[in-house]
């Protein structure tokens, strides 16, 4: 695989920089399953940096099953009305959402070490951090509640 489709496709799965993507795939000698937890690595320290900004915009969003007979709804919050109108943003708060329906945590931290259902590999801290380095604010899951019949 050329390196501008190693980059390509590590920039579709973390959404990073490319020059962050670049210096990964050098350091991990080209193996991109290395410069992918390289890049993991680093949306982690990002999450961590951007932990302690104040989160004062966001959405509201619902999930109701196609059964109508369960649903949720979450607060999701970000730093700026800019992130909050993102699409990226505003699909993470529906996929955790349809998350919640599904999984029904009872609070946020067993919500936060729950595997995605869609994508069962990473945890939902994991899919918050990616995102937080994708779009570069301090993201945090606020109230959520699920609705049965």
């Amino acid at each position: 695989m050329a390196d501008i489709d190693k980059i390509k496709t590590l920039r579709d799965s973390t959404g990073l920089s490319f020059g962050e993507i670049k210096k990964a795939l050098e350091e991990a000698g080209g193996d991109e399953q290395v410069a992918k937890e390289i890049l993991n690595k680093l949306g982690v320290k990002m999450a961590e940096k951007k932990a302690a900004r104040t989160v004062k915009e966001g959405v509201i969003q619902a999930y109701v099953h196609n059964n109508k007979k369960q649903g949720a709804m979450v607060e999701l919050f970000c730093e700026t009305d800019f992130v909050a109108k993102n699409m990226e943003f505003q699909k993470l708060a529906y996929n955790l959402a349809m998350h919640i329906t599904a999984m029904k945590p009872g609070s946020l931290e067993e919500l936060l070490a729950q595997p995605f259902v869609k994508e069962p590999d990473i945890s939902i801290r994991d899919l918050v951090n990616k995102h937080i380095a994708k779009l570069g604010e301090n993201i945090q899951i606020g109230r959520f509640e699920v609705l049965e019949i």
